[in-house]
């Protein structure tokens, strides 16, 4: 006797139902979006005890006739796909014609839709029809969804607790509203409302209302073009960070979705404004045309695929870094407002390698050999009118409009860390390791961007392990671009001949061993990521610690030289470099201003 049978309709719609429905916002997903798709201007989502009790969906959408109300029911019955072409040309949130079925499924539905025309009510329960009859003549459509997996144990033992349920719809819904500032959301749960937008049309707005004041007035708009794609919207300024992605909202032909390398793209564009720990808040609208993307590729439509993802990087890239950079300021220590980027400058070596020890007060360094190698000359403040650098160790065109129009004084510092400084509208506070870490931070990558090397006149030999040389040998085209003479030499070995300029002098062995690790521990390989990480590190080896007093002549120095910065405002970690009080803040603090 066979043994395959078609199993069915009941069980697979059980079975599907598995897929498309996890949890409650889940459910609340797939009805909500259904109501966008008939074109509604009002939603209102009112669930009983997170949703576990009942979920009630309201529209004021197109409604339905009463053959559309029974038959949406039936598994893969929908109005939005007929012939295989349209797969290709999607522009609706819903289209597979599950999810109905699925809910339907795994709990009882009541279903309440007027089209202008005629009312009509559909009851299901278990998949199964139970009752149809005529409704109330309002406006769009009510579905109310109660004992959602009674008949699924397993899957209802699975549903977390009311609290993070709840959290899990609000926060969807929230993305929802984001995704379509057009239309009016108003989420309840037990009567009490946690999310309410108004449909403005204007998304700022719709972000005030998501997020409060403090997000909505640190956002910065954003919009740019190419052939293929168009993209708008708002991203937070470096201050405004949240410890998930969760807060990076993109939206594909009005979809939201959640697609890793695109999260990366946008979160990588933020490198050096921000700890890598923490992420921006961002409400990005990509248009494209639907043959450039595939929708259908997970059971929940919450994921997507480009055909021109490499196009799209670099738009959101470079446009992304241009908004950042174009709205850099000086933080505010009470209101806390601040901006920040990062580029190049000017000088082949660090600025800690051109300072002479005379303007330390006490040297605290990582180590004994480091410091013993430092020069014992060269461009104090009594000289610098005197050489060729004049005033400062950069000849760089200023470029910071706010910080460019400051002449700060250094009057003292602070815990051996913090240089204090003043003029007539506050007093500023400038982290010294931050400020010289950025400084050489900058001057390191103009060094990867000349691409020029130096001859040694010893070569340096580097021995790895064997899992490591391969490694090396497939980047080893990059490390040449970077001004890397090198070549195997022996067993699990490699010579360097010559280096790049921006290597100090007795530091060639550990700066090119630290070049290496980096390159090693690099998963995925991105060249102009790597130059800035690299960048990052050097930088932050040879820059002023914390805890090392220094004198004021080498304050103003270093106050000079973050000034020619192209982004004097955060270290290469996202830091901030410089904070302000401003007399007004200062004056409230001591009560002299009320």
């Amino acid at each position: 006797m066979s043994k395959i049978k078609v199993m069915s309709e009941h069980l697979s719609n059980k079975i599907a139902a598995g897929e498309v429905i996890e949890r409650i916002s889940s459910v609340v997903k797939e009805l909500v979006e259904n109501a966008i798709d008939a074109k509604a201007k009002n939603i209102k989502i009112e669930l009983k005890d997170a949703g576990k009790r009942e979920i009630r969906v309201i529209d004021d959408g197109i409604g339905m006739d009463e053959e559309d109300a029974i038959s949406c029911f039936k598994r893969h019955a929908t109005s939005k796909l007929y012939k295989d072409d349209d797969l290709f040309f999607i522009n609706t949130l819903g289209f597979r014609g599950e999810a109905l079925p699925s809910i339907a499924a795994v709990s009882e539905v009541s279903l309440e839709t007027y089209n202008g025309i005629i009312g009509t009510l559909v009851r299901v329960k278990g998949g199964e029809i139970k009752e149809t009859g005529i409704a109330p003549s309002r406006q769009g459509t009510i579905i109310t969804v109660t004992n959602l997996f009674y008949n699924t144990p397993a899957r209802l033992k699975y549903l977390k607790s009311e609290p993070s349920e709840l959290a899990n719809v609000t926060s969807f819904i929230e993305k929802l509203a984001l995704s379509n500032p057009s239309i009016s959301f108003i989420l309840s749960n037990n009567g009490q409302v946690t999310v309410r937008t108004t449909g403005s049309k204007d998304l700022l707005k719709t972000i005030h209302e998501i997020y409060g004041k403090e997000v909505s007035s640190n956002m910065i708009p954003l919009k740019a073009s190419t052939d293929d794609y168009d993209i708008s919207g708002y991203i937070s300024m470096p201050i405004i960070q949240r410890s998930t992605r969760n807060f990076m909202n993109t939206i594909i032909n009005g979809r939201i979705i959640k697609n890793i390398e695109l999260n990366k793209i946008i979160n990588d564009a933020y490198y050096t404004y921000k700890p890598d720990n923490a992420y921006p808040i961002v409400v990005i609208n990509i248009d494209t045309d639907p043959t450039l993307i595939d929708v259908n590729i997970h059971p929940s439509k919450q994921d997507i695929k480009f055909s021109k993802m490499k196009e799209l990087r670099e738009l959101l890239t470079s446009s992304i870094k241009e908004a950042l950079y174009s709205t850099m300021l000086i933080p505010d220590a009470i209101s806390k407002k601040e901006n920040s980027e990062r580029d190049i400058l000017q000088e082949d070596d660090t600025i800690m390698s051109l300072l002479p020890k005379s303007l330390f007060i006490k040297e605290d360094m990582e180590d004994e050999t480091e410091s013993k190698n430092e020069p014992d000359m060269l461009i104090t403040s009594d000289t610098l009118d005197k050489t060729s650098t004049q005033e400062s160790l950069f000849k760089e065109k200023i470029r910071n409009e706010e910080i460019k129009s400051l002449e700060l004084y250094p009057v003292g510092i602070a815990l051996g860390t913090y240089i204090i400084a003043e003029n007539e509208e506050g007093v500023y506070l400038i982290d010294q390791h931050a400020a010289v870490e950025r400084i050489n931070y900058e001057k390191v990558l103009k060094g990867l961007l000349t691409k020029e090397s130096i001859p040694m006149l010893v070569p340096i030999t580097i021995e790895l392990s064997s899992s490591e040389v391969s490694i090396i040998k497939e980047k080893m085209p990059h490390l040449k671009d970077m001004g890397f003479e090198i070549e195997e030499f022996g067993i699990n070995t490699f010579k360097i001949d010559a280096h790049p300029v921006w290597v100090k002098k007795d530091r060639e062995y550990i700066t090119i061993r630290t070049v290496f690790d980096l390159v090693i521990e690099e998963d995925e390989f991105d060249p102009l990521r790597f130059n800035d990480k690299v960048a990052a590190t050097i930088a932050c080896k040879k820059s002023l610690k914390g805890n090392m007093r220094i004198t004021l002549e080498l304050a103003d120095i270093i106050l000079k030289d973050l000034v020619k910065c192209d982004n004097p405002y955060n270290c290469p970690h996202g830091r901030p470099t410089i904070i302000k009080f401003t007399k007004y803040d200062l004056e409230k603090m001591f009560k002299r201003a009320m």
